[in-house]
């Protein structure tokens, strides 16, 4: 009898992305070929797999990325929580260590430049109650994000109460510190203004202990979590002066440390309010997307105009739209054509031209005509609220380098303090002066920042992500972020990307019956296909008012064509490829096809099948205009040294052509849509880092096998799921832009950390070496985090290629 494996788990996912019986059978080969998965059996009906697994072997991430790489999603549930209470790098390390160990979590990321924790893993899976006590343990508090407009209001309500408290706190500090200092500023000229030694302790002692009391609790949570952070240090450096100078001060005689304590801690506190000043102003691209949120709609119900609240409109309601007006929700014109500006949306300067069966997007201006619109999303399924979503999870999100900052951050204080401790009994023992020892020890304490290394990377994402979102570019997390700028090589899709997406039917050629009939034939055959191509030969046949007969028997064969009996004849219609396989060639039709190829046409064959044998009828050729954008587009990446390619499922003489009018030299032609990925992956191993630009379902493998994937957002749901980077305008350009601001994050990333490592690495020598007092530690430490900031802002100069 064999052992039973007692590490098997059951799991149930939903998957989206699956279209027909075909795909569900192809993901649940996928699944089963997995090492660690006993049995998976996908349901095309409810759209899920349900998967038996070995724990020790695979993770719940395993399996999802094996359902990703095959071309559908997985759908995550994430919780946003906002966490008060953390003070530098290593806290955020600490918290998010202990909310990825919690049960179901398949992902945790705690931001200390946002001050959230971001919690993600299979919908149903996790506990908001437990991930909120997980953190409480920790020492710190959390509290769920609500909606992105409530939280807007609640965020900057609490933000301004904060501020406010921080702001009299400070002045309160510098009020009391001035007197401490200033004698200090007339020394140098022989004045002795120093106050008496009681009054130095009445002044210092609130500064210490009321106005420092946040760096006293931030410490003792810390220590209790078992690490130290930045408020240990400060505690420990200025509770050591404070300390001294009060037993001094009872003792009698002998030297006061008041204005150095009293004096640290007022410049932490000062670099503490700048650091937010800036750290607010980086999460600007955030509050500016919320502000575009339209609060009221003017609905037309039982043909009475009520304003009403914009959040209650609902799914098929009618909002009239005036001119001036910001349009409230997502929708379909149904009455009335006008200019709208869609510039904070999309990143488009110029308006764009909506009418009847045009869609509009909620938060875009309307211009100077009246739109009726009939709802069609609303709330957290809105374009609006999708985009806030993709970049505070971009803005959220940890780059890999931030993985070793962390490691750092972790053994930095525990290093400090062992340096300041030498640093004391060098002075005292080896020196013998055991005042410089002291104020040595001090400066070491209060000098080291890991501050600065914690906001290095985490406020140049959140400017950078900001920044492209302004642009039309959404990144969906900093590992895209990271990839990109690595990218030397870029494959474009050819239908949708380079091209129009919207092909019109050329010319009907006919072997043996009427060009209308062979129209209609061919047209009857397609009706409900959402192909391109198809929709060009129904559109045509809608307008010759072309009949179309009933279909049955339909069978698709992806990326080649399909098979169906219209009018009692067997019907094949497909690619040249498809013609060839199965009748051997095209007779006196092939010089004909072969003209409208060389013109850049895509031609679709059509045969009558009678058994195994085959007639062919003729073809219909179609032409899919080059965006005007592309050229430039192409252009705009070899300025950047990068190489473009062309991946297409048509014809080698159509795809050239379109590929020398636009300037790419490399042409992969007469691809499946499976074989896409094997496409890319043969790219990547001839050393190459690639971005698949694509819009469509069979684009989706090839996305998730690049190295950074980009959407259209004009394509598919599956296809900006699966993308790492969603272009929210179908303009090719945009490619080289987000290529161009990912290389600027980046770089001001690399800046940061230099600043940040070499700021640690000579000051704390200089501070050990006695060159430097604890006031000008505490200034220089308050500055290093407030410059690492000022510096990522200046992200916000950068503009893309194109502009």
């Amino acid at each position: 009898m064999s052992e039973q494996n007692t590490n098997l788990s059951n799991l149930h996912l939903a998957v989206e992305g699956m279209t027909c019986a075909a795909c569900s059978t192809r993901l649940e080969k996928v699944l089963n070929r997995q090492q660690g998965i006993a049995t998976a059996s996908v349901n095309l009906a409810n759209n899920s797999a349900a998967v038996e697994f070995d724990s020790k072997t695979l993770s719940v991430t395993d399996i999802a990325a094996a359902i990703a790489k095959a071309g559908f999603a997985v759908p995550r549930e994430t919780y946003e929580f906002n966490i008060i209470g953390m003070t530098c790098a290593a806290c955020s390390t600490r918290l998010e260590k202990v909310l990825s160990r919690q049960p179901g979590v398949e992902e945790a990321s705690v931001n200390l430049a946002t001050e959230r924790a971001s919690v993600t893993g299979p919908a149903g899976s996790l506990s908001a109650q437990a991930l909120i006590q997980a953190v409480a343990k920790t020492g710190f508090t959390a509290t769920p994000v609500q909606n992105e407009a409530e939280q807007l209001a609640a965020a900057q309500k609490q933000a301004e109460a904060r501020n406010r408290a921080e702001m009299i706190k400070l002045i309160a500090a510098v009020v009391l510190t001035l007197p401490l200092a200033l004698p200090m500023l007339f020394m140098p000229l022989g004045m002795d203004l120093m106050l008496p030694p009681l009054l130095q302790f009445l002044l210092a002692t609130p500064v210490q202990f009321w106005i420092g009391w946040r760096f006293y609790e931030g410490a003792f949570k810390s220590l209790r979590g078992g690490a130290g952070n930045m408020d240990v240090l400060v505690v420990m450096g200025t509770s050591a002066a404070w300390g001294l100078s009060t037993w001094v001060t009872l003792k009698g005689g002998g030297h006061l440390y008041f204005e150095a304590s009293a004096m640290v801690i007022t410049l932490v506190l000062f670099g503490k309010w700048m650091e937010g000043r800036a750290k607010a102003s980086a999460a600007s691209a955030i509050r500016a997307l919320m502000a575009l949120r339209p609060e009221v709609a003017t609905v037309e119900r039982a043909g009475v105009l009520t304003e009403i609240p914009a959040e209650q409109v609902r799914v098929g309601d009618i909002v009239v739209v005036k001119p001036g007006e910001r349009i409230p929700v997502d929708g379909l014109v149904i009455e009335g054509s006008s200019q709208i500006d869609e510039s904070l949306i999309t990143g488009e300067s110029l308006p764009v031209l909506r009418a009847v069966g045009d869609k509009v997007t909620g938060a875009s201006v309307n211009g100077d005509g009246l739109l009726r619109v009939e709802t069609t999303q609303v709330g957290a399924e809105s374009t609006l609220s999708r985009i806030i979503r993709l970049v505070v999870t971009a803005q959220a999100s940890k780059a890999p380098v931030q993985k070793l900052v962390d490691r750092i951050s972790e053994i930095f204080v525990p290093i400090v303090a062992v340096i300041a401790l030498g640093t004391f009994l060098a002075w005292w023992l080896l020196a013998g002066e055991p005042q410089t020892a002291f104020l040595a020890a001090v400066s070491v304490l209060v000098i080291a920042c890991p501050c600065a290394l914690g906001l290095a990377t985490p406020t140049a994402i959140m400017v950078g992500t900001g920044v492209a979102a302004k642009q039309g570019i959404l990144i969906k997390d900093a590992d895209a972020l990271e990839q990109a700028h690595q990218c030397n090589t870029v494959v474009f899709d050819k239908t949708g990307t380079l091209t129009e997406g919207r092909p019109e039917v050329e010319q009907v050629v006919a072997a043996g019956l009427d060009v209308q009939e062979l129209l209609r034939l061919m047209a009857s055959a397609q009706q409900g296909s959402e192909h391109p191509l198809a929709k060009a030969v129904l559109r045509k046949a809608e307008a010759d008012q072309l009949q179309l007969s009933p279909v049955s028997e339909f069978s698709s064969f992806p990326g080649r064509g399909l098979q169906a009996e219209v009018d009692g004849q067997r019907l094949l219609i497909g690619s040249r490829r498809l013609i060839r396989e199965t009748l051997g060639g095209f007779g006196e039709l092939d010089n004909t096809a072969q003209s409208f190829e060389d013109q850049g046409c895509t031609l679709m064959w059509i045969a009558r099948m009678v058994d195994d044998a085959g007639e062919l009828l003729g073809f219909i050729a179609v032409r899919d205009p080059v965006k005007a954008s592309s050229s430039a587009a192409i252009t705009a990446l070899k300025q950047l040294d990068i190489e473009p390619v062309m991946l297409t499922g048509d014809n080698p003489q159509a795809a050239q052509v379109v590929a020398q009018s636009i300037g790419i030299e490399q042409v992969i032609a007469e691809v499946l849509p499976e074989d896409k990925a094997q496409q890319v992956q043969s790219l990547q191993q001839q050393g190459r880092k690639v971005a698949m630009v694509g819009d469509g379902i069979n684009d989706a493998p090839a996305l998730a096998a690049a190295n950074v994937g980009m959407a259209m957002s004009t394509g598919t749901d599956v296809a900006m799921h699966t993308a790492g980077i969603t272009l929210m305008r179908g303009n090719p350009a945009l490619v080289a832009d987000a290529l161009s601001v990912s290389e600027a994050t980046y770089s001001k990333i690399k800046q940061n950390l230099f600043w940040a490592l070499i700021y640690n690495l000579i000051a704390i020598p200089l501070a050990a070496s006695g060159m430097l007092s604890p006031v000008i530690a505490g200034a220089a430490m308050a500055m290093s985090s407030v410059s690492v900031v000022s510096n990522s802002l200046l992200l916000k100069r950068w503009r893309g290629i194109n502009n």
